[in-house]
Parts: C-alpha cells; sequence; structure tokens
C-alpha cells in the first residue's frame, strides 16, 4: 500500500510542468502563509486576498493559469475608468479631463503566478492612457468644418427643448484625441432635476411617456449623424423602440444614463472637437479640427 502510494506522488511530481518551478527552489514550494493580496495603489490597502489552490496548481499549471486569468478579467472591471474627455471653456482655455484608467491584466496574472507558492502583496498595476492631442493644435482647431448636421424639434415643448440645450451645451468643444472614444453618458453626465433637466416625452418600451431629461435622444441622434460623416468607429448605438420623426429611419441613437449609450472611436487619425449651435427648433452638430489636419484626412481618403 505504501508503495502504491509513493508511486502516485511521484507520477503528481512528474505531472508538474517545468516552468513552475524555474523561479522556486522545490523545497520552497510549499509556504505556510502563501495569500497573495491585491493592494490597491490609490488607498495602499488591501483589496483582495487570494489563495492558490494546491491541487490545481500542482497537477496543472495551465489550469491554474487560466483560471488566474478568468478571475483577473472579471476582477479588472471594476477598477476600470472611462475617459473623460478634455474640454475648451468659453475663454478657449482647456478643462483637463481625466485619462482612461484600466489594469495591465498581463501583469497582474503574471505577478500572482509569481507569488503563488510564496504569498506576499501585488500592487494592482494600473494604465493610464490620456487624449491623444496636442496642447499646441487647440487654438487652431475651429479652422475648418469636417462634418455637419441639423435636425428639426417643436420649441412650443418647453421641457424638450431646455434638454435638448443642456445636452448640447454638454459635448459642446469637447476635444476628441485620435483613438480616443466618445462616450455621450460620461461626457452629459446625469440627467436629472438637480442638473436642470426638465419632464417632457421620452420613448419608453415602444411607448411615449413623460420622464425627466426626454428629448436628449435628438441630440445623440444629430451627434451620430455628424460623426458618421467621416466614417468613425461606432462603439455602441442602440435605436429608438419605435420610428422617430427627427431622422431618418434607423438613424437615431437612444440614450439612458446608466444604461445604453451612444459611444465611437476617433478613427480619422487626427484629433477634433464638436461644435453645437442651439436656436429654438433647432440643432446643429458640427465636426472641426485644424487646416493641416483637414487636409492630412483629405488627403487619407
Amino acid at each position: 500500500m505504501k508503495t502504491k502510494c509513493a508511486v502516485f506522488l511521484f507520477t503528481i511530481v512528474l505531472l508538474i510542468p517545468y516552468q513552475t518551478f524555474a523561479f522556486f527552489p522545490f523545497n520552497d514550494v510549499i509556504s505556510e502563509n502563501r495569500a497573495i493580496k491585491i493592494v490597491d495603489p490609490f488607498s495602499d490597502k488591501i483589496v483582495k486576498e487570494i489563495v492558490p489552490d494546491d491541487l490545481l496548481l500542482l497537477t496543472s499549471f495551465e489550469s491554474y493559469k487560466q483560471t488566474i486569468e478568468t478571475w483577473v478579467e472579471d476582477f479588472s472591471k471594476g477598477y476600470r475608468k472611462p475617459m473623460i474627455l478634455d474640454r475648451l471653456d468659453i475663454s478657449g482655455e482647456v478643462i483637463m479631463g481625466r485619462p482612461l484608467i484600466t489594469v495591465d491584466e498581463a501583469a497582474l496574472v503574471n505577478n500572482i503566478l509569481e507569488l503563488s507558492f510564496s504569498g506576499g502583496e501585488v500592487e494592482l498595476p494600473l494604465i493610464y492612457t490620456e487624449s491623444d492631442y496636442k496642447k499646441s493644435d487647440v487654438p487652431y482647431l475651429n479652422e475648418v468644418v469636417l462634418a455637419s448636421y441639423t435636425t428639426f424639434f417643436n420649441s412650443a415643448n418647453s421641457g424638450r427643448s431646455k434638454n435638448i440645450e443642456l445636452s448640447a451645451i454638454a459635448i459642446n468643444n469637447v476635444i476628441v484625441g485620435s483613438g480616443d472614444i466618445f462616450s455621450f453618458n460620461t461626457t452629459v453626465g446625469p440627467r436629472d432635476v438637480t442638473t436642470g433637466y426638465q419632464e417632457a416625452p421620452e420613448i419608453i418600451k415602444g411607448k411615449l411617456v413623460m420622464g425627466i431629461g426626454g428629448g436628449i435622444c435628438q441630440t445623440s441622434s444629430t451627434l451620430f449623424n455628424a460623426v458618421d460623416l467621416l466614417g468613425v468607429k461606432t462603439i455602441e448605438r442602440h435605436r429608438h423602440s419605435r420610428d422617430i420623426g427627427y431622422v431618418p429611419k434607423g438613424r437615431d441613437a437612444t440614450v439612458s444614463f446608466g444604461g445604453l449609450d451612444y459611444q465611437f472611436q476617433n478613427t480619422t487619425g487626427i484629433p477634433f472637437i464638436i461644435k453645437t449651435y442651439y436656436l429654438p427648433g433647432v440643432i446643429t452638430i458640427q465636426i472641426k479640427t485644424s487646416q493641416e489636419y483637414a487636409e492630412i484626412l483629405k488627403n487619407e481618403l
């Protein structure tokens, strides 16, 4: 019986891939305290503590690695912060937004694997991605209109008109760098009474009902039709559950804060700025850039 047991244990050792021990002496494989502590770099607090599965680690390193990769992918979602794009104030000065913050998943997986035999602390590796445009280009981004789109509405509906106006102001003068992702919900923010939005008709599940912020979908739809003229990549867009009248059928982009969003990525290769023009009953959205960048884009098309 002992002989069989010894053979069984020996077999397990043989199944361990060589790379498992590449950085660990054989006699240090098992540590009394092997908890791996994930540390938040902002607060220096331990946000997660994991203990490796000995059986999986010692019998199938690849399966163990896949388990860690799956866990890291899910865990990282809670730390992703979307980019808040820079914008211009009324004097033309840049109001800084926030870079895109993501977890370096590959680095985190490797760090966890390296500590799987000994335990220890791992600082959460974060990647900061800044908006891709030059500050020196800002004064010239208003030189050329690349695309423009106009829609109309009933100005007699004061609530809806106000909501369109506020959302148009919210996306005005936003700078979209090359490769940046624009999110309507992130840019405009909450639509409630505290931010000035009013009650107006909106479409919910195919029915016209009253709701705070009704009408902002006309702003998002106008924006979609403007930037779509440039052939940018649509990341997220949803149609209303019934046809609307202010854009052609199928050309709308419904939004809901905390839910449906309209997002696009600037795949033109140049930075541009969003300009909105609101008048009673009319909203126009233009996409503008510098003469130099307009020439670059023209030559690439």
